[in-house]
This record gives structure tokens, C-alpha cells and sequence, in this order.
């Protein structure tokens, strides 16, 4: 009998358990970006790996690759090289690319990842995550295209091979337009 209600009880509180965790408030997550498709860039100011200011306006008349990122994330760094033949390939063109670094000890961090693998496109320093804030970047890397008129065209998530024929075939005829 002693042995028979052991093992209801374990059976009772192995069926009760269950019930305790679905009573948590689940976690909030952040509902993504505050840009949006087709509306208006949110402008901002940030220094370059020079100390230099450059705003987003600064590239009006311009297709903007606005792309943000961080040292510590392996996909981030895994895109980066096709990102630099990107730059490579589009040089010439009305287009820009706008690397976001988030990481609060930016300058430095950015440092160490360059040392032995410089980038020829524009690197800037969001270390109070002002820029970020605005587009309300939460995942890593994300990237928006910014048309000339400073509307956002695409918003993509995660690391792409952005010197793919397809994707230069699309920045080519969006820059002739």
C-alpha cells in the first residue's frame, strides 16, 4: 500500500510540473525593425574608422548597402569577404556600402578583426547603438537596401553571398534606373 502511494504521488507531481511552466509570462522579444519596406531610411551620424562623421544623407543620389554586424558573429564574418568583392565589383556605380559595427568597445574590436584583413568599404562605429536603435536590429547580421531617393527597397536577415550574379544583376539594374 506504502509503495502504492509513492507511486501516485510521483505520478501526481510528474503531471503538476508541466502546468508550473506554462504559467511563466513568456519572454518578450523584440518585434523587429522600425524601418520598414518602402518607407523612409531613418537618418543617422555616426564616426568612421577615421573619426570622420558620415551621415546616411550623406549618400543621397546613391543605392546604399546599410549593413550591421559584429566582430563575435561568425556569420557576420562569414559574408564580409563577399561583401569587400561587392564593393569591388560596384565601385564605379552610383552604390555604397555602410558596414554598422554594434559592439560597444567598436573601434578597437574592429581593429583586431581588420589587422590582416582590411576592407575597402566604409566601416562605421555604433558603439551607443544610436543607428541600431533606430532600425531596431536585435539578429546579426542584418542588412536593408536603401534606394537614391533614401526609401528602403529590401530588408534581408542573416549572411548572404552578396556577390552573387543575382544579386549584382539586381544592384545593376536598380542602379540604371
Amino acid at each position: 500500500m506504502k509503495r502504492l502511494f509513492v507511486l501516485a504521488a510521483c505520478f501526481c507531481l510528474v503531471m503538476t510540473l508541466p502546468a508550473f511552466g506554462m504559467s511563466e509570462q513568456p519572454k518578450k522579444t523584440p518585434r523587429g525593425s522600425s524601418a520598414k519596406v518602402g518607407a523612409e531610411a531613418p537618418d543617422f551620424t555616426l564616426s568612421d574608422m577615421n573619426g570622420e562623421s558620415v551621415s546616411l544623407s550623406d549618400y543621397r543620389g546613391k543605392v546604399v548597402f546599410l549593413n550591421f554586424w559584429a566582430t563575435w558573429c561568425p556569420p557576420c564574418r562569414e559574408e564580409m569577404p563577399s561583401m569587400e568583392r561587392l564593393h569591388e565589383t560596384m565601385g564605379d556605380k552610383d552604390f555604397a556600402i555602410l558596414a554598422v559595427n554594434v559592439e560597444k568597445g567598436g573601434r578597437q574590436a574592429v581593429e583586431n578583426f581588420l589587422n590582416g584583413s582590411p576592407y575597402s568599404f566604409k566601416i562605421l562605429l555604433d558603439p551607443q547603438g544610436s543607428a541600431q536603435g533606430a532600425y531596431r536590429v536585435y539578429r546579426f547580421p542584418e542588412t536593408y537596401l536603401i534606394d537614391k531617393d533614401g526609401k528602403i527597397l529590401q530588408h534581408f536577415l542573416g549572411a548572404r553571398n552578396w556577390s552573387s550574379v543575382e544579386f549584382l544583376k539586381y544592384l545593376n539594374d536598380l542602379i540604371g534606373k
